[in-house]
């Protein structure tokens, strides 16, 4: 489950069936076998931060609810993290993304507050053995970390070996869920055609996976529509969906969300914050 308390986990699980169910009954959607359980797990692939999401009327604060407050840059200092953390903890972000040798620290920043430290494993390249990968999950779950995002082999499902992508997922999902911890996996669409970032997502699925994400920031190109749009019609609605990279301000986000993303990984959280909430930002996208 995600960090909502039980009353408001009941009363948004409530509120989603509700919404599905009404789109059902207008005509617009076919669900033949649609329950409460198919929205408890839509809440807690990450659900509770879209399902707020519906119209004209969000907040700021709705927004960035919705964003992982990203950075990941190598040159990054400790006054840089603590920055990421007072803002995460002032804008209310989904999490702080760091590298693992700031989790440490960035969840002392974030101690006392209900923002979640998640970091990256097998980063950027996803090159990295399989039981190192499991290990450096543990070892960062370990310091504080309550979400890891882990890169795949691409050169394995490039070459057609799904069944290793598969196992390498699978030895992390292992780490992250034998201590209650969220696991996504980038499958870096960049570098993908179209039938590789399926078979991506499928192997995801299979492995245990609770979400599938679209890029380190690291490669020659970012989140598209396009692709997590491919990527929810996959994975259905059993996964959450994250849109990272290229993510610059909150009409990119909008048109993430609109295409089935359930989280964002930006390092510009504060400007789409600001941009929610009609104020201008002199924050500059930058790669994280």
């Amino acid at each position: 489950m995600s960090n909502l308390t039980n009353g408001n986990y009941e009363k948004l699980v409530e509120q989603i069936t509700d919404l599905v169910l009404a789109k059902i009954d207008g005509g617009d959607a076919y669900c033949p076998s649609f329950c409460r359980a198919d929205v408890e797990r839509i809440v807690d692939a990450g659900a509770s931060r879209i399902g707020i999401v519906l119209g004209e009327t969000a907040t700021a604060h709705d927004w960035a609810s919705l964003i992982d407050h990203t950075l990941l840059k190598p040159e990054a200092t400790e006054s840089d993290i603590k920055k990421l953390c007072n803002e995460a903890i002032q804008f209310g972000f989904a999490s702080v993304c760091v590298n693992p040798s700031w989790v440490k620290k960035a969840a002392e920043f974030l101690r006392g507050s209900t923002v979640p430290v998640c970091t990256v494993i097998g980063f950027p390249l996803g090159a990295t053995l399989s039981d190192v990968k499991a290990y450096e999950a543990r070892r960062a779950i370990f310091n504080g970390a309550r979400e890891v995002d882990m890169v795949i082999n691409i050169g394995a499902l490039k070459s057609g070996d799904d069944c290793t992508v598969e196992d390498d997922i699978r030895a992390v999902a292992e780490a992250a869920h034998e201590n209650g911890v969220l696991l996504k996996v980038i499958i870096e669409t960049a570098l993908l055609t179209d039938d590789e970032k399926v078979r991506a997502c499928l192997a995801s699925k299979n492995a245990g996976a609770d979400f599938v994400k679209t890029s380190t920031g690291f490669a020659k190109g970012g989140a598209t529509a396009d692709d997590v749009s491919l990527m929810r019609r996959t994975v259905g609605a059993s996964l959450g969906v994250k849109a990272s990279g290229g993510v610059k301000g909150i009409e990119d986000a909008r048109a993430m969300f609109e295409a089935g993303a359930t989280r964002i990984g930006a390092s510009v959280g504060v400007k789409i914050a600001q941009e929610a909430s009609g104020v201008k930002s002199n924050i500059v996208a930058g790669s994280y």
